[in-house]
């Protein structure tokens, strides 16, 4: 018998798992995938973190193999937790759950270190939140920092720290129900191998990621249309977490009805494909224009950082006619785009003119979409200078759908475009939870023995996120979670 079982074992899960055992207890960790699948989302992630920071004396800190040589020619900036606090407030609409966003912003600074201090290591995010602009790199849109070795580098690290824990985790194993009675959760029945058995708990943390790969509860919460969507993570993300708790009376919360949905590989897998990772997005945007079925524009693709849109932004692909769009973009801002633009699964035309390239554009009207191209060049303001560092202002003028920011007339050879359609991230919707991660129940008290952590926890975000949020909400609730959970277990 363990003292704590999680179910889960992704970022989140270990989090807590290796918190429950600095408690003193024994840990099981439950992952419903097989070993070579494990992971949850986590897998899938670039591993970026957004946190609290006050300088480069934290960064260096965090990362100690920064040399001199790389803080010389780089600008860090800061990010105090008065902008972490306004930038959860503003992208949410000022929904977010007060407690639950102070918890996450006061605690991401002491849980990266604790991470560190564990043995993940970090490293600026240097080819995607920061361009080289006369010698020197500065960084934009509050992240700075990503896991080494992105989301399957902080997967491997999390392993090798429970299994220095002496944390079991066992693989194949489905969190079928809970177990429990009056008296709280005594445990989980679990399905390992076609056999189903109880396993006995003292306290059981849930990690188990969202619903965001079950079709049948997409298009029941989110909507119709939302069965259309690819899916940018596990399979394995079916709602097994937020049912078995649900069906023992906890409270839902949140956006139920929301999503973190980016644009995606139009022809990208159902699920995602750990061979490619995060590969199949495609976040460049802010340097091109989006033209939709109709050969038309359909929203502001500089209106903020990439860090600030891009989880909506995969909505609004979706409701476009038969959920796709083209990503255009000239020569002049070729060398701006991601690697994932440079991977051989991509759906990509090019030419030499736009007429030629608008003629390319499967399943799009031609014509249309190069009167939108005319249209958006006349309209691009040039007294003002191009620069991806920072909100340069430089728009457009007339037009029904503006571009406030990185604008550019695509007027230099050769043109091309990346069909893309929307890929869900993960769901909004979760379960009630008290500051210390327990799980409350209908009548908002805490169901004893029971916790929670991840994309299980609704309340933090409604409608879109920061970029990197995910992941450090994760850690900070999976600490406190784990430590409420060894605590009681212990106690």
């Amino acid at each position: 018998m363990a003292d704590v079982i999680v179910v889960g074992a992704g970022n989140a899960a270990f989090a807590a798992a290796v918190s429950a055992a600095e408690q003193g207890a024994s840990v099981t960790v439950l992952e419903r995938a097989p070993r070579a699948l494990a992971g949850g989302n986590t897998a899938f992630t670039a591993g970026a973190m957004r946190f609290a920071y006050d300088g480069v004396d934290d960064l260096r800190r965090l990362m100690p193999d920064l040399t001199d040589a790389e803080a010389a020619v780089t600008d860090f900036g800061a990010y105090p937790e008065a902008q972490f606090f306004e930038d959860m407030g503003r992208v949410t609409d000022y929904r977010t759950d007060p407690e639950l966003c102070e918890a996450l912003v006061t605690q991401s600074r002491p849980t990266m270190f604790w991470m560190r201090d564990k043995g993940v290591r970090f490293a600026p995010i240097w080819g995607r939140q920061a361009f080289k602009v006369d010698g020197r790199f500065k960084f934009w849109g509050g992240l700075t920092v990503e896991a080494a070795g992105g989301g399957p580098g902080l997967l491997e690290a999390w392993t090798a720290i429970a299994a220095r824990a002496g944390i079991e985790v066992l693989y194949g194993a489905r969190a079928v129900s809970l177990i429990a009675d009056d008296g709280g959760v005594r445990g989980v029945r679990v399905k390992q191998g076609g056999v189903t058995h109880d396993l006995p708990a003292k306290a059981v943390v849930l990690a188990a990621g969202g619903f965001q790969a079950n079709t049948e509860w997409r298009t029941r919460y989110l909507g119709p249309g939302w069965d259309l969507a690819k899916v940018r993570g596990s399979r394995f993300n079916t709602g097994d977490g937020l049912r078995m708790a649900l069906e023992i009376g906890a409270m839902p919360t949140g956006q139920w009805s929301g999503s973190h949905a980016v644009q995606w590989e139009r022809n990208a897998p159902e699920f995602g494909d750990l061979a490619v990772g995060d590969g199949f997005q495609k976040h460049s945007y802010p340097f091109g224009i989006l033209i939709n079925a109709r050969g038309e524009r359909f929203l502001d693709e500089g209106a903020d950082f990439r860090n600030y849109t891009y989880a909506k932004y995969g909505r609004e692909v979706l409701k476009q006619p038969r959920q796709f769009a083209w990503q255009v973009f000239d020569a002049k801002v070729r060398h701006l785009l991601r690697d994932e633009y440079r991977i051989r699964q991509v759906t990509r035309v090019s030419a030499d003119s736009l007429e030629a390239l608008t003629a390319k554009l499967e399943d799009v009207d031609a014509a249309r979409a190069l009167e939108t191209i005319h249209a958006f060049n006349a309209a691009v303001r040039t007294d003002i200078a191009f620069d991806p560092n920072v909100k340069d202002g430089r728009g457009t003028t007339g037009l029904a759908i503006p571009k406030s920011n990185w604008a550019n007339r695509l007027d230099t050879p050769p043109y091309e475009a990346y069909a893309v359609t929307c890929g869900v991230t993960f769901t909004f919707g979760g379960v009630r939870i008290d500051p210390s991660a327990a799980v409350l129940d209908v009548d908002l008290a805490p169901i004893a023995g029971l916790y929670a952590a991840g994309e299980m926890v609704g309340g933090l975000f409604y409608e879109n996120y920061p970029g990197g949020t995910g992941l450090m909400a994760g850690a900070v609730f999976g600490r406190i979670a784990g430590a409420s959970a060894g605590v009681a277990a212990r106690g």
